[in-house]
């Protein structure tokens, strides 16, 4: 008659243990065991660094958006000015902006103004892209102004420029010197429009941390850029911060009706939200990816299961005849194969963690061994390999690890319970 007993008994888990540290002489498969510990481990591993280094990408692009440019844009459309000229800017800047400031959650309104010239010192020169703002605006610019990494005097904004450390290095120059800013754009003579030059003192180098912001981005105050691009009186845009720019879209209409009629809102996620989808598309791919990788080394325990099946017939027909039931049969069998996916997945998130805590010295020793090169901020945009360890992200890869395992050692577990004891015993 069979035994009766409470499911995972003690001697259950006895069993199991015996036949998953049993020898190869003995009819054990340790290892099969230790090449499906392996993969699980890795697989996990490999889950959890793509998950944590998707997030820190994502999270690295999105603050430096955030840090060093406006949340929503407000520019004008084309109309005719008080002159009589046809203009795309703003002449009552200062009214906009006040407007705009008293908008619910907005944190700063500031006319801007924007133009492209080319900077040069000595025999080098560099394109940039110059904004001309207040020196309160600029403070206020968090990976810019106060508190951002940078040299120099940034009290002294009004006397000179702040330039980016991407153009002082390619026009190499440092706080102190002076760079020659050309426009097009210049006086307008009898004989046509001759470009204007003007030299300006550099005073502060900043680092905003996006390559394509510190290589062409130099900040000019106000009254400088409107003299220097001939715009006396008028402001591009008003660059506007609000508290919370994940919800920027819910303020558009609030912005555009205190701008005024001719005003045009283009937020951030307006101008990067395609790069945005693109990540997301990326993530949701890599993800698909990774967990087929998971599901590949899941596999190898059904391959060690199967074959410990095999080895172990003629103990199951011995436990049957002794009493055991089909379900004691099919939970020491389980057991055997979920103990190696628990053992895998926890030292798989052992080494996720511990690589994205250390990824910045482990991928200084890659960029080492390999001679250097391998991050290439020009492309990618950013300065380093950025990771951003998320519980959610690790709970993910834990989930999908551990249910692929239980999932697929329930397979050969029911094959070994449906032995037949006479037939596991009759070439015995």
């Amino acid at each position: 008659m069979p035994l009766s007993t409470p499911p995972f008994a003690p001697f259950e888990w006895m069993i199991a243990w015996r036949y998953l540290r049993a020898k190869r002489a003995e009819g054990g498969v340790s290892v099969m065991t230790w090449i499906s510990l392996i993969g699980i481990t890795l697989a996990v591993f490999a889950l959890i660094a793509t998950l944590s280094v998707r997030a820190g990408f994502r999270a690295e692009f999105v603050d430096t958006i955030l840090g060093a440019n406006a949340h929503v844009t407000i520019y004008a459309s084309q109309h005719e000015a008080a002159d009589g000229r046809t203009i795309r800017s703003f002449e009552d800047y200062d009214a906009v902006a006040q407007n705009v400031a008293a908008v619910p959650g907005v944190t700063r309104a500031a006319p801007m103004l924007r133009g492209q010239v080319m900077a040069t010192s000595g025999d080098r020169s560099s394109g940039v892209e110059v904004y001309g703002m207040r020196a309160a605006d600029m403070r206020s610019i968090p990976r810019v102004g106060d508190g951002a990494e940078a040299y120099g005097a940034i009290e002294r904004y009004d006397e000179g420029i702040a330039i980016g450390s991407g153009v002082a290095r390619e026009l190499g120059v440092t706080v102190g010197d002076r760079i020659r800013l050309i426009s097009p754009n210049g006086v307008k003579t009898a004989f046509g429009t001759s470009p204007r030059v003007s030299a300006y003192e550099v005073v502060y180098v900043f680092t905003a941390g996006r390559y394509d912001i510190d290589r062409t981005r130099i900040y000019m105050p106000l009254a400088q850029a409107q003299t220097y691009f001939n715009r006396e009186g008028l402001a591009d845009e008003i660059e506007v911060m609000v508290t919370d720019p994940e919800g920027v879209d819910r303020m558009v209409y609030d912005l555009m009706g205190a701008a005024g009629p001719l005003a045009n809102v283009w937020t951030w996620r307006d101008s990067s939200g395609g790069f945005l989808r693109a990540l997301d598309i990326e993530d949701n791919v890599m993800f698909i990816i990774m967990s087929v990788l998971v599901l590949i080394a899941a596999m190898n325990i059904v391959s060690g299961l199967i074959m410990l099946v095999k080895n172990k017939g003629r103990d199951v027909g011995i436990l049957r005849t002794m009493g055991l039931t089909e379900g004691s049969i099919l939970r020491v069998f389980f057991i055997c194969g979920a103990f190696t996916g628990i053992i895998g997945t926890a030292l798989g998130v052992v080494l996720g963690c511990v690589f994205a805590v250390y990824i910045d010295p482990i991928f200084s020793f890659v960029n080492y061994v390999a001679g250097g090169g391998v991050w290439d901020p020009a492309i990618r945009g950013i300065y380093a390999l950025p990771a951003k360890l998320q519980l959610a992200d690790v709970m993910s890869a834990v989930g999908l690890s551990l249910g692929l395992s239980f999932v697929v050692t329930i397979f050969p577990a029911r094959r070994a319970a449906r032995m037949n004891p006479v037939e596991a015993l009759r070439y015995e």
